[in-house]
């Protein structure tokens, strides 16, 4: 219980300093949001990508959250704000447009502190190929290695996601639509533009393994 009531201390912690920070950055009240309205949000968050942002393997699957770099998070939500992503979505997404600045990166910092057990669940036998592709890459198909720039644990830094203990459906889904879903913001998102060339590049076998690796990692 101590154990816990530490880790939600510390959060709490992160948050109110997250807040002030964005208050300050902007010229705004950062009590303008209130700890309730960062809390109800991540709720609303949690019903999709699970209690621990670990993410949901179903019918249609929803990325793991926890651990992800906070700018990288950030990013993203304004990506949706903007519509520049995943814009005709079926979900309803109206909770995510109307995150302010200073709400996103409370919630992103929150996201950030979490540190869930990968699902897994993805064929082992890919395993050892796809950690060949994620360390060497596929020089033959011009494919560089991913942990040039995810960084050799797959955790990501600023705005470069983490991609350890992704869920396997989820990456083959992002790997193989890249230009669809993330196409209206290529011109925005220089980490967008430098990942569609590579995505066009890996054949459906390699994006599986890629995939199969990292949704174990840690």
């Amino acid at each position: 219980m101590k154990v816990i009531g530490l880790r939600l201390a510390l959060q709490t912690a992160i948050l109110a300093a997250a807040l002030s920070a964005a208050g300050g950055a902007n010229g705004a009240d950062p009590t303008a949001v209130a700890r309730g309205d960062v809390q109800a949000k991540i709720e609303y968050c949690k019903d999709c990508h699970g209690l621990s942002g670990q993410g949901y393997r179903g019918f249609y699957p929803m990325p793991r959250l926890a651990g992800q770099p906070a700018e990288y998070l950030e990013n993203q939500l304004r990506a949706f704000v903007e519509r520049r992503r995943d814009k005709d979505f079926f979900m309803n997404m109206a909770m995510v447009h109307a995150l302010g600045p200073a709400m996103r990166t409370a919630v992103a910092t929150h996201f950030r502190t979490l540190d869930a057990r990968p699902l897994g669940g993805a064929p082992r036998q890919l395993v050892a190929t796809g950690k060949k592709i994620y360390e060497e890459g596929v020089p033959e198909a011009n494919v560089p290695a991913c942990s040039a720039c995810h960084g050799p644990e797959a955790k990501g830094q600023e705005a470069i996601p983490r991609l350890a203990g992704q869920l396997y459906p989820y990456t083959i889904k992002e790997l193989t639509d890249w230009s669809k879903e993330r196409g209206p913001g290529l011109a925005k998102d220089n980490t967008s533009a430098v990942m569609a060339p590579i995505t066009h590049n890996l054949a459906k076998s390699q994006i599986a393994a890629i995939a199969a690796y990292l949704s174990y990692q840690e």
